[in-house]
């Protein structure tokens, strides 16, 4: 085509015209599914200017990589979000869109041939522009209210291991006190004072509202995905702490 794609994998450019000046440097690695019966409906919708939506890759389930936006460029992909203080996702982010029709249309295990080629992506766009592990992030993380992508499905420990993004392994589910909607106190507040600490948008108030469980069920569909409740469980609480220890300007 004459123009080269910003990553050194084989990838083919389907550009698109959603995208704008960016606001800051890129520190955040965003995934999403495209939530669509199929991946060509979903490039058209990321590549029609009267959608307003895009992203900078598209993954398919085959394995093949478009790239849709220069990663220099405000790429329109996580809409109204927020992560450790900043807004403006869109400006600091890369995104990548995985095929999958999502949990509305079927949703299903992520293919290999797929998954392999988003480690790729990923580990060459983390280390282009230095994002750290913990800033690898899914759409639920950075939008818990609005979002479920990727989603319990996507095996964030096998990007992990292969050197993309912070896993540590879940603490078992079993039984124990746990926290749920309409419950308060002090140990509420810790729980929230936690997933603050983490990168969640949470007011530390002392009370399980909706946004609290909002973003517990955000964390489990990342970290904890055997079960997803929204119910802040031992097993919940615990792996979020284990994984507070691993980020290195909080452990």
């Amino acid at each position: 085509m004459g123009v080269k794609t910003d990553t050194g994998l084989p990838a083919r450019l389907r550009p698109s015209p959603n995208h704008n000046d960016r606001a800051g440097p890129v520190s955040l690695l965003l995934l999403h599914y495209t939530g669509m019966t199929s991946g060509e409906e979903a490039l058209q919708r990321l590549c029609d200017p009267r959608a307003e939506v895009s992203a900078h890759y598209v993954v398919d389930e085959d394995g093949s990589i478009l790239q849709l936006v220069p990663e220099s460029r405000r790429a329109w992909h996580a809409g109204r979000s927020y992560w450790k203080g900043e807004r403006d996702i869109n400006s600091r982010s890369i995104g990548i869109e995985i095929v999958n029709p999502g949990h509305e249309n079927g949703y299903r295990p992520f293919p290999d041939a797929q998954v392999q080629s988003v480690i790729e992506l990923a580990r060459d766009i983390c280390a282009r522009h230095g994002i750290a592990p913990h800033d690898v992030l899914g759409h639920s993380d950075v939008a818990p209210e609005r979002k479920e992508d990727p989603g319990e499905l996507f095996p964030w420990d096998r990007l992990a291991a292969a050197g993309v993004g912070l896993h540590v392994a879940p603490e078992p589910v079993s039984g124990g006190r746990f926290f749920q909607l309409g419950d308060g106190g002090q140990p509420v507040e810790a729980l929230q004072s936690m997933l603050a600490l983490y990168g969640f948008e949470m007011p530390i108030t002392g009370v399980f509202d909706e946004r609290t469980r909002a973003a517990v069920a955000a964390f489990q569909r990342h970290h904890r995905r055997e079960r997803v409740d929204g119910i802040a469980d031992m097993s919940t609480i615990a792996t979020l702490h284990r994984l507070l220890q691993k980020v290195p300007q909080l452990g």
